[in-house]
């Protein structure tokens, strides 16, 4: 049976962020909330608990599934290399709602789906999402919905569509934003925007120092 912790009072965040922490280190899943959306999380490094989220949300391995970090270093372990873009996109946009996709490390001994070599990464900006992290480390993360509702904004909501899929939910308000990140592709010469989200895609041709046309006519051809 699934329990709902208030992390809106100090004593039952605590309490909630020790069960979730447990409950991830035993390969359950855990519904957090991020400053974009609800998020349903499993160890990154558990591939038994990561293909739980994908049949928890009725999803397949060609939908692999982003890693949310606690700290800017975190990167360093998780990727190939870390390009110049890819360091002044980090200080300009983390945390916050921007999702880099860059080469991951070879060594990872995870599975996260079919990512060919690659893997999604973001530092959101929330408190109970980064006590979470820092805790227990890089988590697999996906919006807690089922694969094509519409995403959680609310806990309830989260639960209404997962239920006992997830041990525990990690009840922090309604999502600030309610906005799915925006998601640049690094993983060749041209930086890409994937997706337009949180984070609009001027701001991120000003830190790039490129145009708006590039960043999307890049995602369209």
């Amino acid at each position: 049976m699934s329990i709902v912790y208030d992390c809106g009072q100090p004593d039952t965040r605590e309490a909630g962020i020790r069960a979730a922490g447990n409950a991830l280190k035993a390969g359950r899943l855990v519904v957090m909330p991020t400053d974009t959306l609800y998020g349903l999380a499993a160890d990154a490094f558990d591939s038994d608990a990561v293909a739980g989220l994908l049949r928890a949300k009725g999803r397949g391995r060609d939908m692999p599934v982003p890693v949310l970090v606690g700290s800017w270093n975190t990167i360093d372990g998780l990727v190939f290399t870390v390009r110049p873009e890819a360091r002044e996109l980090v200080r300009a946009f983390w945390p916050g709602g921007l999702s880099l996709v860059v080469q991951q490390a070879p060594s990872l001994a995870w599975d996260l789906g079919d990512t060919r070599g690659t893997v999604m990464l973001r530092m959101p900006l929330h408190p109970v999402a980064l006590e979470l992290l820092r805790e227990v480390g890089p988590l697999a993360v996906s919006s807690a919905n089922i694969s094509g509702h519409a995403p959680a904004t609310t806990v309830a909501q989260a639960r209404d569509q997962l239920g006992g899929g997830a041990a525990v939910y990690l009840d922090g308000g309604p999502a600030a934003h309610a906005v799915a990140s925006t998601i640049v592709d690094l993983t060749s010469d041209v930086p890409r925007v994937l997706r337009e989200g949180a984070v609009p895609t001027a701001d991120v041709a000003e830190v790039l120092g490129v145009t708006v046309e590039s960043l999307l006519g890049s995602a369209q051809g």
